[in-house]
């Protein structure tokens, strides 16, 4: 799998991926989720190609304190080869490059299989409440 950074051409792919990855939700909007991510750092919204057809994506953050991963994704059809690693080690990567001393991310309580994914990749719980409040309504 090649990884790169997004390209607008991308878009639609990247939406139907989410959506197959059951990653979209009907208060999040994954088009206005892909301008405001274009907006910050978008060299770090990266996707994953095999044979020129896009099966994973993920974006990465940081704000100075805490690195984040939002959307990682790979197509049903192409889970179980490593490339889901492969594009957390990516953005590891990246993340350290700047100094980032910690990533966080957020999965639903429900979704044992990313629980377990993410815990072979060293991710544990923090113990931590997540939080949220939107400000600006995607409806």
């Amino acid at each position: 799998m090649q990884i790169r950074a997004y390209q607008d051409t991308d878009r639609a792919a990247v939406i139907a991926l989410w959506q197959v990855c059951e990653l979209t939700r009907p208060w999040n909007n994954p088009g206005l989720d892909i301008e405001r991510k274009l907006a910050v750092n978008r060299e770090w919204f990266l996707v994953g190609l095999k044979q020129g057809q896009l099966v994973a994506s993920a974006m990465f953050g940081y704000e100075g304190h805490r690195g984040w991963v939002n959307y990682l994704a790979v197509h049903p059809d192409q889970q179980r080869h490593g490339f889901a690693r492969a594009m957390m080690d990516h953005g590891e990567q990246l993340l350290l490059s700047v100094g980032c001393p910690k990533i966080n991310l957020q999965v639903r309580n429900t979704n044992a299989q990313a629980l377990a994914f993410y815990a072979r990749l060293g991710y544990g719980n923090d113990e931590a409440i997540s939080l949220g409040k939107r400000l600006i309504p995607d409806m």
